[in-house]
């Protein structure tokens, strides 16, 4: 049997020792018993591309788009998982939710664990894990086609910076206060995602990792690495009137949620 031809993935960065790489919503970062039938994968693309072996930093779902890092040999991918666990790498993703959500906060709740076998079926376990997402509104929509019952569909727009790293935080966070992510099979809700699919053309999660913000862990220099909106997501905000949010958004520290951690009250 041939082997499967890979996706040529966009760089975002690449020096001696680190690569990151634009993953298209749909590709599985690694294989997974998310889907035991994918043949292709954005650790082997990437690999493929640079011509060396690399290795997975973090984890990023296979519905999720966005940045994903990887590092060129086991000493570096060890002190970036050492930056991941002790919190010093800042994420930021772009998500819209159901409903209409103001301002900004924090979402402080306990999720339970989802063990690897049974990550297609959510939490298995009764073990918690203390997990924190702080969010930021950014545009609201009122969108003029029924789901369920309701005439219209409201929907936000919204920064997440997860504090913590759980598995399926933001969606199960963003699903707890009743403000799902469109298009989330899992976790969300099925008469919106069907509406937002046959008016808006919403075919996938609507969840993109924006941004990664972190210090080199050889240079020392500060790094912030921001991939790019895919057409589909560019297409679904401004068919819901959002406009084009792919320039203009901001990279200071406050817009990564960098203040968010100490500062905002929670939802519980």
């Amino acid at each position: 049997m041939a082997s499967p031809r890979l996706p040529q993935l966009e760089v975002l960065f690449q020096d001696e020792h680190l690569v990151a790489v634009s993953k298209p919503a749909g590709l599985l970062a690694h294989r997974s018993a998310v889907d035991r039938s994918a043949r292709e994968f954005a650790l082997q693309a990437a690999r493929d591309q640079v011509g060396r072996d690399v290795f997975l930093a973090h984890r990023l779902d296979k519905p999720t788009s966005g940045v994903l890092l990887l590092a060129l040999s086991s000493e570096v991918v060890r002190a970036l998982y050492n930056a991941f666990a002790e919190r010093r790498v800042r994420k930021e993703y772009l998500a819209v939710v159901r409903g209409h959500l103001g301002g900004e906060g924090a979402v402080d709740l306990p999720l339970r664990v989802i063990r690897d076998r049974n990550v297609k079926r959510g939490a298995d376990s009764a073990e918690l894990q203390d997990a924190r997402t702080c969010y930021r509104s950014l545009a609201h929509a009122e969108v003029p086609y029924p789901a369920g019952r309701y005439s219209t569909v409201r929907l936000t727009l919204l920064e997440l910076t997860p504090q913590t790293g759980r598995r399926h935080q933001l969606r199960r966070h963003m699903a707890k206060i009743s403000h799902p992510i469109i298009g989330d099979t899992m976790y969300g809700d099925n008469q919106q995602n069907k509406a937002a699919r046959e008016n808006l053309g919403a075919t996938r999660l609507m969840l993109h990792a924006r941004r990664l913000a972190l210090q080199h862990p050889v240079t020392n220099e500060q790094l912030t690495i921001t991939a790019g909106l895919d057409e589909q997501f560019r297409h679904v905000l401004r068919a819901a009137g959002f406009g084009d949010w792919t320039e203009g958004m901001a990279t200071d520290s406050t817009a990564l949620g960098m203040n968010c951690f100490e500062t905002t009250s929670s939802k519980r």
